[in-house]
């Protein structure tokens, strides 16, 4: 079972999303159209891949983990979108998949192996396309007054190793421009976002279960003690059982 097997029944509806506006915003800074295909690389639940599937054709969905898929594919039969998915990592591809207009790579590049990834991706985009490496996440700036309060417990509850490895906030732990040294592809616009809106307490607080370094897989029996921190850490900044939370949605565009 992989690391995110426990956390997949929550993942969908839990991390910060990636709001509408987000997603018409970089289909028309790169010209999508229904000609257009895509592959999502990591896709999880499908987040990305079905957030673009008004604006393109083809859509395939790649992820190492089974109950990933099964979410996904849930999601795309209520979505009504069609959505081809592989059970596997970018590495792992057969060689007869083809090439693709967007690749899209979300929380899922620090997981990958950087030469194989660009040998790889080298193949996977088309002529003209492009890669896009998106995040949503609360914002940083002070918007959020109880973020880092938030990560605090978490960080003292995870395993440190588990902490270590998955890091925390924006999940961009990769430096893009080194990442795509001395390939073809380079780093070039970034498309923002800012959006608003309210999440319950429950909903921010079993967050944290999403999360490798928290997951119920991680965390075992201390999961109700680090939830019960976390609520109590979030009750003072609530009202009526609400919190007002910032989310920035990046995607940066990565090009031949």
């Amino acid at each position: 079972m992989g690391r995110f097997a426990s956390t997949a029944s929550l993942y969908e509806h839990l991390r910060p999303p990636y709001p509408s506006e987000f997603f018409r915003s970089v289909a028309h800074k790169l010209g999508l159209t229904k000609q257009s295909s895509l592959i999502d690389l990591g896709t999880g639940p499908g987040l990305l891949a079905l957030g673009f599937g008004p604006y393109v054709g083809r859509i395939v969905g790649v992820d190492p983990e089974p109950a990933m898929l099964d979410a996904a594919r849930r999601a795309a039969a209520s979505a009504g979108h069609a959505l081809t998915l592989i059970e596997g990592k970018v590495e792992t591809l057969s060689p007869d998949i083809g090439a693709f207009d967007v690749v899209t790579i979300g929380r899922a590049l620090h997981w990958m192996d950087r030469e194989p990834t660009l040998a790889r991706l080298d193949r996977l985009v088309a002529r003209d396309g492009a890669i896009l490496i998106c995040a949503s996440f609360s914002a940083t700036d002070g918007s959020n007054p109880w973020l880092d309060g938030y990560n605090d417990v978490r960080r003292r509850w995870s395993p440190a190793k588990l902490w270590e490895e998955a890091g925390m906030g924006t999940r961009t732990h990769r430096d893009l421009p080194a990442f795509f040294r001395g390939s073809a592809f380079q780093p070039t616009e970034l498309v923002t976002v800012e959006t608003s809106h309210t999440i319950s307490v429950q909903d921010l607080t079993r967050r944290t279960l999403t999360y490798s370094s928290s997951s119920p897989e991680a965390l075992g029996e201390n999961a109700d003690e680090m939830l019960r921190d976390v609520g109590q850490h979030l009750a003072p900044f609530s009202r009526d059982g609400a919190i007002a939370e910032t989310v920035v949605s990046t995607a940066q565009i990565v090009k031949r």
